[in-house]
């Protein structure tokens, strides 16, 4: 039954993040309480790089991100392996008069030169982020001194039966493990010095993985 359950659960995932991409933001506001873009923009408070410099979103997913930072006048890239995704995130930046700047593709296999980027911010990723394919290739077109920001989660901080209820269904779909919110000796391991930090935004705490690359500062 465990298994049948996750096969369920990860079949739910790969729909919303495909076919079902359409309803990613309103789903995403629901869950979060209305929090969720506060959520997202806890990243853009640890991107300290100079604002013309070259950041790679990875699994952008419907785009909010990428028009945050293209406003604060970041060169992003956007890559994701979602063509519905892609889709919705072209639509979004266009409306907002920017460029959409969106590449396809397995986070694995990233397809930019070493050293290509001062940054790195991928939100809400799946346990891809921290596979060791991933972390290479981070680490591969990260300048040196480049960051790496993980948001991988947040918790309720208020009561109440709908945010028990909420922290119920993070549990019970495999959102509340420990690993992603680790830092350990795993990030070390491919080259970063790591740092877990917190951010507050409402009835909520963010949880961020802050890496940098090993080396001389970004620019």
């Amino acid at each position: 039954m465990a298994d049948l359950w996750w096969r369920l659960v990860r079949f739910g995932f790969r729909l919303l993040y495909n076919e079902l991409a359409f309803t990613y933001d309103w789903v995403s506001s629901v869950v979060s309480f209305g929090a969720w873009r506060c959520w997202q923009r806890t990243a853009l408070l640890h991107l300290n790089v100079p604002q013309d410099a070259p950041v790679l979103e990875l699994a952008h997913g419907t785009g909010s991100l990428q028009v945050d930072m293209q406003r604060q006048g970041y060169s992003t890239i956007g890559y994701d392996l979602s063509p519905f995704m892609g889709r919705i995130a072209h639509t979004k930046l266009n409306r907002a008069g920017l460029p959409a700047k969106l590449v396809r593709g397995d986070v694995a296999a990233l397809p930019f030169p070493d050293e290509s980027f001062a940054a790195i911010v991928c939100t809400f990723p799946t346990a891809f982020i921290t596979s060791p394919a991933v972390l290479q290739e981070a680490n591969r077109v990260l300048r040196p001194g480049g960051s790496l920001i993980i948001v991988p989660g947040a918790v309720f901080t208020g009561g109440g039966i709908l945010a028990r209820g909420l922290e119920g269904l993070y549990r019970i779909t495999g959102q509340r493990e420990d690993a992603p919110f680790q830092v350990g000796d795993l990030f070390s391991e491919f080259g970063f010095t790591a740092e877990r930090v917190e951010e507050s935004c409402p009835h909520s705490r963010v949880i961020l993985i802050l890496a940098r690359k090993k080396g001389a500062g970004a620019a």
